[in-house]
């Protein structure tokens, strides 16, 4: 994503091993090389411990390689954290090309924080038991806040009022969106068509490489609903779980999360301007859990809401994803009215997480909780158990990330700032080494 305001007077590179930053002068060295190249390789390292713990990696193939070739110990691992940070203490304050200031500040920052968290992951491996609050701080930079059952039972009982009926609320809640189900016939194509229009809302604001790209996949047996998988050289593999039922408000939000401003969008600026023109090889990978991913999640979440406000998104769901679903575009306000109630509710899903980490709760509590407060339906419920399970405190990434994000692009952009001004500030976001801390 070649906006022009962070690769300012930089030659674009193609990043191999001892590539250096350039200036107008000509190349430069970069004196945090070393330091870049071993956190790269402590990343990998660690992800022989964990499967889900490298989510990226499009570094030098032999870097993998090493890593795979020999499983490093994880008290060994403590001890590289502790020399990387230490030398990472003694590197120059001051950047080799002046302009660079406060980008170097934030890198410095980000990679400070960053192997903060691998200590973490590393000492979560070898048995230390956190609080979920605790395990958040630590791996993402950030703790979200607590909700009583009494704010969750007065958003319910709006929602309540709005689907009258016999039964619990759960069940008329499910009811209800059963007419709101993409058949599995027309799923592709209601994709396609909403990846399409994120694209090109996105294409206004940011310019994208020629080459990039993703692909989409449907997959089943998986604990979450979406995932991107970066490859690298731009590009993407995007995979939809059809488990469960896909409604129709999945399309826009699976295409915008996933895709366009999201995930895809996230990873080709960060390879594009910080690792290919800057350089900066430590970005080349993602470690899932640390501080990044709550920049990633919350910029995926908020991009919807840059990509299609709600009077744009109301007017693509009616006229044009809801026909191709064939579901009635006259209730498309009524359906996202409801939506907009339920996910006032989104804090309870971290609220079932919180005490089922902390062991108030047991996993079939967890899943009552997520239904009687989060409006689960069952199924999905236990599907959402199986992700904290599998990702634990990374649930706060979603909306707690979300609402981070937006304050942090509204406050750049101004109380009355326009599109086009919150779509820079965004920009500018997703193309830096920001951190959740960094955000207030």
């Amino acid at each position: 994503m070649g906006r022009t305001g962070v690769g300012r007077g930089v030659v674009v590179l193609a990043v191999a091993a001892g590539t250096a930053m350039v200036s107008a002068q000509g190349p430069v060295s970069d004196p945090m090389r070393s330091i870049a190249e071993r956190y790269v390789r402590l990343i990998l390292a660690v992800g022989q411990h964990d499967a889900d713990y490298v989510d990226a990696f499009y570094g030098p193939p032999e870097w993998r390689t090493e890593a795979e070739s020999g499983k490093v110990d994880l008290p060994t691992l403590d001890q590289q954290v502790s020399a990387i940070e230490a030398d990472l203490a003694r590197a120059p304050a001051v950047p080799p090309v002046a302009a660079d200031a406060d980008l170097w500040l934030l890198r410095r920052q980000y990679l400070t924080r960053q192997l903060s968290a691998v200590r973490a992951k590393v000492a979560m491996l070898q048995g230390k038991q956190f609080t979920f609050d605790e395990e958040s701080r630590a791996l993402y930079d950030a703790a979200a806040p607590v909700h009583t059952e009494a704010e969750f039972q007065t958003v319910l009982g709006q929602l309540d009022s709005r689907l009258p009926g016999d039964g619990p609320l759960i069940e008329r809640y499910d009811r209800y969106k059963q007419a709101f189900v993409i058949p599995p016939g027309r799923l592709d194509r209601v994709f396609q068509e909403a990846i399409r229009a994120c694209r090109e809302q996105t294409l206004k604001h940011i310019d994208l490489p020629p080459e990039e790209r993703f692909t989409v996949e449907y997959v089943t047996g998986k604990s979450w609903s979406g995932y991107n998988w970066y490859q690298g050289g731009y590009r993407s593999l995007i995979q939809v779980n059809t488990d469960l039922p896909v409604y129709i408000d999945r399309a826009v939000d699976l295409a915008c999360h996933e895709g366009y401003p999201g995930h895809h969008v996230y990873n080709v600026l960060l390879e594009k301007h910080l690792m290919r023109d800057r350089g900066w090889v430590e970005y080349s990978v993602y470690p899932l859990f640390s501080p990044q991913s709550l920049i990633a999640e919350g910029t995926a979440n908020y991009g919807i809401e840059v990509a299609f406000p709600p009077a744009e998104r109301l007017a693509l769901e009616r006229d044009v994803l809801f026909p191709l679903a064939g579901i009635d575009g006259a209730r498309a306000q009524e359906y996202y009215e409801v939506l907009a109630l339920v996910d006032r509710l989104s804090y309870a899903g971290n609220e079932a997480a919180r005490r089922y980490l902390n062991g108030t709760m047991d996993r079939a509590e967890a899943a009552d909780w997520l239904e009687r407060y989060a409006m689960y339906p069952r199924a999905r419920a236990e599907q959402r158990v199986r992700f904290i399970d599998q990702y634990r405190s990374y649930v706060i990434n979603y909306n707690l990330g979300k609402d981070l994000i937006r304050a942090y692009v509204e406050k750049q952009a101004g109380r009355q700032g326009t599109p086009a001004r919150r779509w820079r500030a965004f920009v500018a976001l997703l193309s830096s080494p920001r951190l959740p801390s960094n955000l207030k």
